[in-house]
Parts: C-alpha cells; structure tokens; sequence
C-alpha cells in the first residue's frame, strides 16, 4: 500500500532532475524528488567544511549569465523564472608541456598564443578550422534544445524553427560524425591537434575521435562569440542547484533526501511509483531516473524490460572515474592575478584521457570571496573522468591499504598544484581527497564513472524513453556530453515529453531563443 500518491516521481536530484523536476511542477505536475544522498544536486552539489564552501564536481560554467542563450540550462532557468548572480571572467591557466601561459576564451587571444608557441602557419589553420566551424555551430543551435520531445508534439514544437534547419540541413548531416574528421581536415599543427584533443576530452570525457562533431561546435557557437565570457555561480556550484529546487518547491513539488529508491515498482508493464529503503512506497503514474543507465537498470523488477534492452543498456561502455582534492589554504603573500582555473597536461604523447596525465584546478574564492574564511583560498582539484576503477575495486574504504592509495594516486593532482602555488603543502589547512569509491557511494554511481563513453559515430545516446510505460530516464546516461548543458537538456527533454504539447508551445513562446 503507498503513503504517499504523486504524479511523478523522479530518482535522484543531479541538475538533469532538477532540471526536469522543476519544469514539470512549472507545467502543474505534483513531482516529488527523491534522493539518496542528504545533499541535494548529485554530481554538481555542494558543501562545507570548516568555513570552506566546496564544488564536489563541475566548476567551469559558460553561457548562463545573459538571455538568450545556447545553453540548455539557461533555458530551463528562463522558463522557471529563477537565476542566481553570476561573477564574470575570460581567462584560464594553463601548464603544459610547451610552457607555462593564460589563455582566454573568443578567438583572438588563443591565436595569439598559437603564434608564440608555433607560428603562423598554426594560426592559419586555426583560422581555418574557426570559418570550417562557424556554419556547423549555426547548424547545432538551429533547433534549441527547449523545442525538442520524444513524441509526435514534435513536429510542431520544432516547426518554427524548420527554416532554419532546413538552411543547415546539410551541415546538420556532419554534426553526428566525430570531430575529429573535421579536425583531420583543417589541422595539422601538433600543439592545436592536442589542444583540441583536450577540450574534446572535458565536453564528453573522449577525445576528438569519439567526440561528436556537434558537441564541439555547440562549445565553438558558445565560446567564440563575440565578447564572451565564462560565468561562475556566486556562492557555489550549491546556489545553481538551490535556484532549481526552488523552481521545484515554489509549485508545491517535494524533494525528499535520504530517501533511497530500492526499486521501481510496476504493474502488468507499467510503472505504479518506486519502493523506497525501509518500506515506504510512493505511488505515481510516471517515473522519471535521473541514476546511470546501469544503476537504473537494478532498480527495474527482473523480467519487465526486455532481455536485449537490458544486455544492450547493460554492456555500455562507462567512462572512467576521479580523483579529488578538495583543500582549504593560507592565502597570504598569494599573487593577486591568480586564476580561478587551471588546466595540467604532464605529457601529451601519453593522450589526454591516459591515467593521470590531465588535471584540473578550481579557485573559486578568487571570484567569489565567500566560499573561504578570511585569509583563506577554497581549492579543488580532480582528476577529470581519467581515474581507473579497477586499482580500487573490492577496497575497504576504512582499511589502511585504501588510505595508503589515496595518499599515493593524489600525489599527481599535488605536483599539478605546485605548478601554480609552489608552496602549496605547507600552505594547506584543510585535505579532502576523493576517490571512485567516494563517487560510488555518495553519487551512486556505477563503477564511481563519469558517464557512459559512447563513442560518435559507433553509438548513440539512448534519449528518455524505455520499453516500460511510464518509464522516462534523464542524465549523463541519456544525451551526449556529460556535462551541465548535456544534463540540463536531457532533464528538459523528459519533462518536455511529458506535457501537452498546447503547454509546450507556450512556454517556447513566453522565453526569448
């Protein structure tokens, strides 16, 4: 017997949940949130410690603090009515094998930084792959991801936009292949092929050979426009995802934390709600799973999808997990030009996605002051989606040999530090270090991996439908890229699917595109 009768459930509250979440109670739907953790936002959520505010996950935000935009969580916060204040810069540090630089997002500075380190000849071809690219990021955004269901709504929520879809079309056809055919193309330049190896490996956690085409060109469409800048969230990664829960609250929605669904729960094919730890039950007609694939697939009863559905889900290829620092650090006699970012390459013939070989720095307190005591720097540093499973599985997290590891596999992310603050170990009063097994016990996530690794043109994103009615899904495991716009898009898609197409098209209309 339920306790409680819901429209719709949905399971876990990263910001592909949230995101879905908050737009269904926009749209009138009674939607209650169920998480596991105590802490709401999944991947992106946030917490304290000693006075220190800390990112658990994403910290490199773009495309969110102006109207209209690209950005599919731009677009979910502009129809819920909720923003935060946004602090604004353009420029990162970078530590690579060629040299210690700062480089800016828009084209010019980073040609500028081609013709110091490799010559015209580089920042010819540079060029080239900008005008190459532009027609493909006008084919990627032709069709704003706010416009996009999985039903036959479709054909007319797109239907304002077939113009200029049509005038893409055959653009639009290259976007599914991976990038690295464009690439192949254009560029020859050692340096600009690793560079763009890399950013291909942080949008989709694949370097350019399985990253799709339209995902770079969606980042080409967003990053070199003109006066761009990157945004980060005054207040932390925790203030994004309180303006989305509040989009859920605000409309009577509910998010339940330390509610663990132990299983969804169906009837003659379709789904009656979710079974939570402990024995409550809530009743709805739709679920919505914002876990893995694979997590997902543990929660559905033996025997209701099909078996090549669940061998199909089930061998997906997963992305490899982190490792994390997240430190609390004396800030005296500290440059004053000290960037919030910092990307590490120790060696770029190992490949961007080698164990190890890529880390990225977060200083966030240099923007936004109140994330550390007085006199102090909030620090996090990772290992982005390059940390093997394998050395820690069967682990005990409590056992010396687990704590002996950390200390080892961490030392990487420690000399990448000291490139940027060399004192940093005796600056350091606060250490937090992260492992898979953190990801896979706090997050829940399979394997603690980043997502699925599917590489373009060998595989696509399953989308938000299963074979059980009711049944939606939402998250990095649903849509390509991994990051907040692929999440967000992939929670505003589900959610889309879910209403009348009447109201659908009303909210295109209320928001600017």
């Amino acid at each position: 017997m339920a306790s409680k009768t819901t429209d719709v459930v949905v399971i876990g509250s990263g910001i592909g949940g949230l995101c879905c979440a908050a737009l269904l109670a926009h749209y009138g739907k009674k939607v209650t949130v169920c998480e596991s953790h105590t802490l709401i936002g999944g991947a992106a959520h946030g917490f304290e410690r000693d006075g220190h505010r800390f990112d658990s996950g994403p910290s490199l935000y773009s495309g969110l603090s102006e109207s209209p935009s690209p950005n599919p969580l731009r677009q979910v916060l502009d129809i819920i009515g909720e923003d935060i204040a946004w602090a604004n810069y353009d420029t990162w540090g970078c530590r690579l094998p060629e040299g210690d630089f700062d480089t800016a997002v828009g084209a010019d500075q980073f040609c500028e930084v081609l013709q110091r380190l490799r010559g015209p000849k580089s920042v010819a071809e540079w060029r080239e792959l900008q005008r190459v690219m532009q027609p493909l990021a006008s084919a990627a955004v032709a069709l704003p991801t706010a416009a996009v269901r999985f039903d036959w709504g479709a054909v007319r929520t797109a239907a304002p936009f077939v113009p200029k879809l049509l005038k893409h079309s055959l653009n639009t056809l290259k976007l599914t292949g991976p990038f690295s055919r464009i690439m192949d193309e254009v560029i020859t330049d050692p340096f600009a092929r690793n560079w763009l190896d890399m950013l291909c490996f942080l949008l989709s956690g694949l370097p350019a050979s399985g990253t799709s085409t339209a995902e770079v060109a969606f980042m080409f469409a967003d990053w070199y426009r003109p006066n761009v800048q990157l945004d980060y969230p005054i207040g932390g990664s925790a203030a994004l995802v309180e303006a989305l829960a509040k989009g859920v609250t605000k409309h009577g929605g509910e998010i339940k934390t330390g509610s663990h669904v132990s299983g969804i729960t169906t009837e003659e094919g379709r789904v009656t709600g979710v079974a939570l730890r402990g024995g409550e039950r809530i009743a709805a007609q739709t679920v919505v799973s914002n876990a893995s694939i694979w997590d997902t697939l543990k929660l559905v009863p033996e025997g209701v999808l099909p078996k090549k559905f669940v061998e199909r889900r089930s061998h997906i290829p997963p992305c490899e997990s982190f490792m994390h620092l997240h430190l609390g650090i004396d800030a005296k006699d500290l440059p004053s030009d000290l960037a919030c970012h910092y990307i590490v390459v120790n060696d770029w013939a190992k490949g961007v996605d080698a164990p190890q070989n890529l880390v990225l720095i977060s200083i966030p307190s240099v923007l936004d002051p109140s994330l550390a005591p007085p006199g102090k720097h909030t620090l996090h540093v990772y290992t982005p989606g390059n940390e093997p499973y394998e050395p820690w599985a069967g682990m005990t997290r409590s056992s010396k040999a687990y704590a002996v590891q950390k200390e080892k596999r961490s030392e990487v992310m420690w000399q990448a530090l000291e490139r940027v603050i060399p004192d940093i170990r005796q600056r350091t009063t606060l250490n937090l270090t992260g492992t898979p097994l953190t990801h896979e016990r706090y997050l829940r996530r399979y394997r603690g991996s980043y997502g699925p690794a599917i590489q373009a043109g060998k595989g696509l994103f399953p989308g938000p439908l299963t074979p059980v009615r009711g049944l939606l899904c939402c998250g990095d495991s649903t849509f390509p890229g991994i990051g907040l716009p692929a999440v967000a898009a992939s929670g505003m898609i589900a959610a889309h699917s879910l209403i009348p197409t009447a109201q659908h098209q009303k909210s295109l209309s209320a928001i600017t595109i």
